[in-house]
């Protein structure tokens, strides 16, 4: 019998839903969507075509505006920082509290949004916005002691990629205000534009100073970044970009936290729990690897790498690929996926070119997964899918060697001695986070110091973390203030305390990561 889109969480359904509960994201004829500026909702922009990964489906118009309209945006922003910054901070944590409860009664629409937007299995969509909401429901709890007489910077911008637009672009925000900062972001342009707007309707209404604009780099990047008005910007996305910014930036006197892709390296040395380590290889393909924090590549041991790539084959061909929407019957649950498309089609095949081109250069493919027709509907649009892949013995003239791939692609790299293993980790020269695994914890302890990666793992994973786990990177993977915990509200506040972060002068690094 073939598969159905399950009814709950039909695209039309969910677009019914969000206009019931948030109207004015929409334009008057009820189906383009506006800008939030100015503190209401307006400009249509110039109207760009939406896809979804997961079918092909056209699911709306990014309103995109221009620069001289963007402009405008900021200028308003500006404005709203200096009374905001006056008013308590009891108030604004019951607005931000507010903005709290309400958010929970949307929790299941937005983790269904995100679906179609881009390509999370339910499971996936849900723990994002509920990591946003308990994540920034800690900071309302705690606020007190963090912020104590600091006080906010003024207008902070916001630019982040599409991967995770609530526990990243909407947690920040929602600090950034409850600090006493006037807040403006920019939609991702590759997805999220839909859940975003209802999530930053319901903070305006509980009177947040948030603004959302939408528009391409070309046009919006001088205003939401060089502008005088900006007092802080928050970068998340790749190094070619945030290295522009940071260039951008050398000359300006204003806060910033660019968070940018590294090779994420796991080493496996003088090591024995394979088991262990296959539910790390089976949870690090969340999202298809679509994470700041995925690991891509593994550095083993030679000697160990018959029960490695063992491990590696029996787990990854256990892990289903599909569309995330499908069930057999209505009343049935949504699949348990390991994960669905990637972001698009452009991407999918950039994953396609960088595999092609490290086979070429002498790279060993060890594992080719392939789709299973039936966790698809016959016919349906499957450009954006990926099954996992992987290569040994990758070269270094491949792209794919200093590179993040950002999907599904890992690469094992075969070491001989310890100093290599350290070297190959420290490939991109900075990463967010990295892991060793060896039977020898005091041993791993001890070399991982001489990984260049802000977070380090023993025998286990690390992640962005939440709460008052911090948050960085080293060498090329971050550039500014570091972030998380109390971190985070010192990063857009002003006070005696010096600012930890990876800075052109100096890396001040926390105590304890």
């Amino acid at each position: 019998m073939a598969k159905l889109i399950s009814p709950q969480v039909e695209f039309n359904f969910l677009l019914q839903q969000t206009k019931s509960v948030t109207p004015e994201i929409f334009a008057a004829d009820g189906h383009g969507f506006l800008n939030l500026m100015e503190g209401r909702w307006q400009e249509p922009g110039k109207p760009r075509e939406f896809i979804s990964p997961i079918d092909g489906t056209q699911l709306g118009w990014l309103p995109m505006l221009d620069h001289a309209t963007a402009l405008r945006a900021v200028t308003a922003a500006k404005k709203e920082a200096a009374d905001w910054a006056r008013v308590d901070l009891d108030e604004r944590k019951r607005r931000v509290q507010d903005c709290l409860n309400q958010l929970r009664d949307n929790v299941d629409l937005v983790g269904k949004l995100l679906m179609w937007e881009i390509g999370k299995t339910y499971k996936l969509g849900f723990t994002d916005i509920d990591r946003a909401i308990e994540g920034v429901q800690w900071y309302v709890d705690n606020i007190e002691s963090m912020l104590g007489t600091r006080k906010p910077l003024g207008l902070v911008s916001n630019i982040a990629s599409w991967n995770y637009p609530m526990s990243v672009l909407l947690h920040a925000v929602l600090v950034q205000a409850l600090c006493g900062n006037a807040v403006i972001a920019k939609t991702p342009t590759d997805g999220g534009f839909i859940s975003l707007s209802l999530t930053f309707a319901i903070a305006r209404r509980c009177g947040l100073p948030v603004t959302l604009v939408s528009g391409s780099g070309g046009e919006l990047s001088d205003v939401l970044v060089k502008n005088d008005a900006v007092d802080c910007l928050s970068f998340v996305g790749g190094r070619y970009n945030g290295r522009n910014i940071a260039d951008a930036l050398s000359s300006e006197h204003k806060r910033y936290m660019l968070e940018m892709e590294g090779v994420n390296t796991y080493g496996i040395w003088n090591f024995s729990d394979w088991d262990g380590l296959s539910d790390q290889l089976k949870k690090g393909y969340d999202y298809g690897k679509q994470r700041c924090t995925a690991y891509v590549r593994f550095v083993v041991e030679r000697r160990l790498f018959p029960q490695f790539v063992e491990t590696y084959w029996n787990t990854i061909k256990g892990l289903k690929v599909g569309n995330p929407t499908l069930v057999d019957s209505a009343d049935d649950k949504l699949p348990d996926l390991a994960f669905g498309p990637v972001i698009n089609r452009a991407q999918a095949e950039d994953l396609d070119r960088l595999y092609a081109d490290a086979l070429k250069t002498g790279a060993t493919p060890i594992y080719e997964g392939k789709l299973d027709d039936s966790l698809f509907l016959p016919g349906q649009d499957m450009s954006a899918y990926r099954a996992p892949r992987a290569l040994v013995n990758l070269p270094r003239q491949s792209e794919l060697y200093f590179k993040e791939p950002f999907g599904p692609i890992d690469s094992i790299v075969l070491v001989d001695r310890v100093e290599e293993l350290v070297g190959e980790m420290n490939i991109s020269n900075g990463a967010l986070v990295g892991a060793l695994a060896s039977d020898d914890e005091k041993w791993a302890a001890r070399t991982a110091k001489e990984v260049r990666a802000f977070k380090m793992g023993i025998n286990k994973l690390r992640s962005r973390g939440d709460r008052e786990e911090v948050f960085g990177g080293l060498g090329e993977s971050w550039k500014g203030a570091f972030v998380g915990g109390a971190l985070l509200v010192e990063a857009v506040t002003e006070g005696e305390k010096p600012i930890l972060g990876n800075f052109e002068e100096a890396t001040l690094l926390p105590e304890k990561i």
